[in-house]
């Protein structure tokens, strides 16, 4: 009888879907610019080997984008809410050029940023 009691007050996770999820990452810019982008590629095997060398798994891009030209990227990540991530800047150059991305998740939006000289689109608060 306890065993019956302990299984119906378990609380159920919430339906995961398995294997890895399509992650796309959007950069927009209002004027012509040189950005520098850096995306999360892969998963981290861990936290620590992520904080050993996030640069192993977030490349950059270094590319022109405008508001004709955005940069588009998909990946597949297994774990979207903790790891998913975009940040573009156009670095030390004088001009404004108006910083939009986005983030989505199988097709759905779940970030957005936008700033003058760079912007940040995640899931998870860094």
């Amino acid at each position: 009888m306890l065993i019956g009691a302990v299984t119906v007050l378990a609380p159920v996770a919430p339906a995961r879907a398995d294997g890895p999820r399509q992650v796309t990452y959007t950069v927009i810019t209002d004027h012509p610019v040189t950005a520098d982008i850096y995306y999360r590629e892969v998963d981290p095997p861990t936290w620590a080997d992520y904080s050993h060398n996030p640069y192993l798994y977030s490349p950059k891009a270094r590319v022109d984008i405008g508001p004709d030209r955005p940069w588009v990227r998909t990946v597949a990540l297994t774990d979207p809410q903790r790891w998913a991530m975009v940040s573009a800047t156009s670095g030390r150059e004088p001009v404004e050029p108006g910083f939009r991305c986005q983030l989505t998740v199988d097709g759905v939006i779940v970030g957005t940023g936008d700033g003058p000289k760079g912007a940040l689109c995640s899931i998870r608060h860094w």
